[in-house]
């Protein structure tokens, strides 16, 4: 089977790597955004955002607990949990060194996070390459020894039909030779020739 290899743009190799740094930049600016528009020392708005980080921090633990827990919701709400915290201080704070120390720590726990699922999906992309390399070997494989028998099959069916072929003409040359007389061969102890299409020599 011919796969169609496609080569992937670079930007479409790029984007996942970039994209904790997209993440938690884009959170950033939107919070500063906040922060220019009124929430710089706003205790509701710092409240709301600590109640909301809390409960999802909360939903993650949750998520996580026990042997059912689903690590996709949980890291989800972590996920939810720190950039709503990263927003309310970058949303409160009155300056920008604050800020800019809490998006680095939270874009350097991404990326650990993130180089954690790159490793893990790595290893299952190679693992999986690597199975379709071998059931494409041991097919191919197969596809050469059946191409082998039936090569033999079809050379011994020709052979045989050739021979066939000359042993017919043989016998119906002999046949044709002057004072042919089967029945005075067998009487000669040679052996009787054998009938063909219920005809008898």
């Amino acid at each position: 089977m011919n796969e169609q290899i496609t080569a992937r743009h670079w930007l479409a190799m790029a984007l996942p790597k970039a994209a904790p740094a997209i993440a938690t930049s884009t959170v950033l600016i939107l919070a500063r955004v906040w922060n220019a528009n009124g929430a710089q020392h706003s205790i509701g708005n710092a409240a709301l955002m600590v109640v909301l980080a809390t409960g999802a921090a909360a939903a993650g633990a949750f998520a996580s607990a026990g042997r059912a827990g689903d690590s996709v919701i949980a890291g989800t709400a972590f996920a939810t949990s720190g950039a709503l915290a990263l927003t309310g201080v970058a949303g409160y704070a009155d300056g920008m060194s604050l800020p800019l120390l809490l998006w680095a720590l939270a874009t350097a726990v991404a990326y650990g996070l993130a180089a954690r699922y790159w490793r893990t999906d790595r290893r299952e992309t190679v693992a999986y390459q690597r199975r379709t390399i071998e059931r494409h070997e041991n097919h191919q494989h197969t596809e050469t020894v059946e191409i082998i028998r039936a090569r033999a099959q079809v050379e011994t069916a020709r052979e045989g039909g050739a021979y066939a072929t000359a042993l017919a003409a043989a016998l119906t040359a002999r046949a044709a030779l002057p004072g042919f007389d089967p029945a005075a061969l067998a009487a000669g102890g040679l052996p009787e020739l054998p009938a063909r299409d219920g005809e008898s020599w």
